[in-house]
């Protein structure tokens, strides 16, 4: 499953350079599929949408860090437990409960976001 950084973030920071796939970002800033990744051209996101790499892409929370539920991989295939939880110092960011995927499934992400 992916990660979520719930709104108890306290927008320290200390997630963001610590993920693999740079699948998090600052509260109100845009983000690209290609930010942290070898993609190029277009990439099919998890519900079947063709997206453009380049393309900037609206703010999933305005208020508070967040996660890139198609760019996070838990960091399987990096590290033994995502980084972001570990470094966290309100425990923040936590498994999402409305997206659970299976190791194969987060490893099979991580191919293909680094090709």
């Amino acid at each position: 499953m992916a990660i979520i950084i719930t709104d108890e973030c306290i927008n320290c920071g200390a997630c963001e350079p610590e993920c693999p796939n740079n699948a998090i970002y600052e509260g109100g800033l845009e983000w690209k599929m290609k930010d942290g990744t070898k993609l190029k051209g277009s990439y099919q996101l998890e519900d079947g949408t063709e997206v453009d790499v380049d393309k900037n892409n609206s703010p999933i929370s305005d208020d508070y860090y967040y996660i890139v539920p198609d760019k996070c991989t838990e960091c399987v295939g990096f590290h033994e437990e995502p980084q972001c939880a570990a470094v966290c110092p309100v425990d923040c960011c936590v498994p999402d409960p409305d997206r659970v995927e299976s190791e194969g499934i987060l490893l099979d992400r991580k191919e293909r976001l680094h090709l």
